[in-house]
């Protein structure tokens, strides 16, 4: 009787989720560490008072950073939006389209020039923040600055290196943990700093409840608890959610000709894009927030306050960025022209639909539709969690952006770990057969 083999967890991806996890701590150290000049107790009391706001949004994304105002107050933002920038020029612009399509040393260039974009990006926000504190104070009264110089050099000018500093390494955390970790780097650290926030937020929303601040009773809680288990839900069929299109295979040479096919299916996600359209919403409305920093005009800060979760304008602009962002990232995931060339290369087709063009059309036909109910989805998602607790003023760490980003890297990043389990489970197999053969031949 065979003895039963025991499940062995690979080395290299123990090693790869270890790497993670230490690189998660350093950051969430670094969130920890105060940018120097500041009165900590009165940043604190500041944003507290604007957990509603677009920061207290900013804030959930870094984890906690700004409101500490750490060195790492900027957070992940600077390179995804960065990140952007250069995604859409590649589309625009032939010379980064054709980078794009030197392999290797293209995108090598193209991180190059993301890296350089990031600390211009982080320059003018770290400058803009610095000032905004610089003239801000907490709701006492108490300035938020405390060391308005460093002997010659200004507060602004010794913040801005020092955020800019800090948002760089952040990118720099990023990149080794989609290199040598598991999962996408710059997804994985916000998803850190949203789930550090769940215990305190925990603890808010069971102290309102004891208090009944915002006439919060304990009915409301629980229904806002199920409430929030039914979007984890929906969440979670949406993301793993299929349209399966069958391909047949024909097989030349075949002898029986009801052999000659295969038939299999080609898997289209309904939502292609994950959790990346919202991620690059909020970070590209954290620029009218910082821009209006600079400007006093009457009509620049009415236009601020609407920029809120909870703002009209806001939303407007949110949905619309999700929309935009749903469609033109499935186009960079699913090439459909390429897929229907490969397809008709390798002797495979669509039972119904002509090989080449009207194969292609098919499939943009199919994954548009696709891509609205995903938009659909994710605007929905976003959206009306946030403005319903917006009622009820809980903690923001429940708002449906935030159960979005925390429940969609969580399953990517267990797919991953699936892949890599799969993998050395294949790699075992086929040592274990190459070594039965030797066995037998020798």
């Amino acid at each position: 009787m065979a003895a039963k083999q025991n499940f062995v967890f690979p080395v290299q991806l123990r090693n790869r989720i270890l790497f993670t996890l230490g690189v998660l701590a350093i950051y969430r150290l670094g969130v920890a560490v105060p940018t120097p000049g500041v009165d900590g107790n009165a940043v604190m009391e500041f944003f507290n008072q604007a957990s509603g706001s677009l920061f207290g949004l900013f804030n959930t994304f870094t984890g906690g950073a700004l409101e500490r105002f750490s060195v790492f107050a900027l957070g992940i933002m600077p390179y995804i939006s960065a990140s952007i920038i250069f995604q859409l020029l590649q589309s625009a612009v032939p010379a980064l389209e054709q980078l794009k399509k030197e392999g290797e040393a293209g995108r090598k260039k193209l991180n190059q020039y993301t890296r350089f974009a990031t600390v211009a990006i982080a320059i003018v926000q770290g400058y803009a923040m610095s000032s905004w504190f610089m003239n801000s104070s907490a709701p006492g009264g108490q300035p938020l600055v405390s060391t308005p110089y460093f002997g010659i050099v200004p507060f602004e000018i010794m913040t801005t290196i020092t955020l800019t500093a800090g948002s760089c390494f952040i990118m720099w955390l990023g990149e080794q943990i989609t290199e040598k970790g598991i999962g996408n780097g710059a997804s994985l650290i916000i998803f850190a700093g949203i789930a550090a926030g769940i215990p305190s937020g925990a603890v808010s929303l069971w102290n309102m409840i004891g208090t009944g601040e915002g006439n919060l009773s304990p009915l409301l809680a629980l229904v806002l608890v199920i409430g929030m288990i039914a979007v984890i839900a929906g969440i979670i069929y949406m993301e793993v959610a299929q349209r399966r299109i069958p391909i047949q295979h024909s097989q030349r040479g075949a002898k029986n000709s009801a052999m000659a096919q295969q038939a299999s299916h080609l898997p289209l996600k309904i939502n292609f894009a994950n959790v990346i359209p919202p991620i690059f919403a909020s970070s590209l409305l954290t620029f009218p927030a910082t821009i209006t920093q600079f400007v006093d005009a009457p009509w620049i800060q009415n236009i601020q306050q609407q920029l809120t979760p909870t703002g009209s304008i806001y939303n407007v602009l949110f949905t619309a960025l999700i929309v935009f962002f749903c469609f033109f990232y499935t186009e960079i995931v699913f090439n459909h022209n390429e897929v229907a060339d490969n397809l008709k290369k390798y002797g495979s087709f669509i039972p119904g639909i002509r090989a080449g063009r009207s194969t292609a059309d098919f499939l943009k036909y199919v994954l548009d539709r696709l891509t609205v109910s995903g938009a659909v989805y994710l605007s929905v998602v976003c959206i009306i969690p946030t403005l319903l607790i917006d009622k009820i003023n809980v903690p923001f760490y429940f708002g449906g952006t935030s159960l979005l980003i925390l429940v969609g890297v969580a399953l990517d990043t267990t797919q991953q770990i699936q892949s890599h389990l799969l993998t050395a489970k294949y790699d075992g197999m086929m040592a274990n057969t190459k070594a039965k053969s030797r066995r037998v031949r020798y």
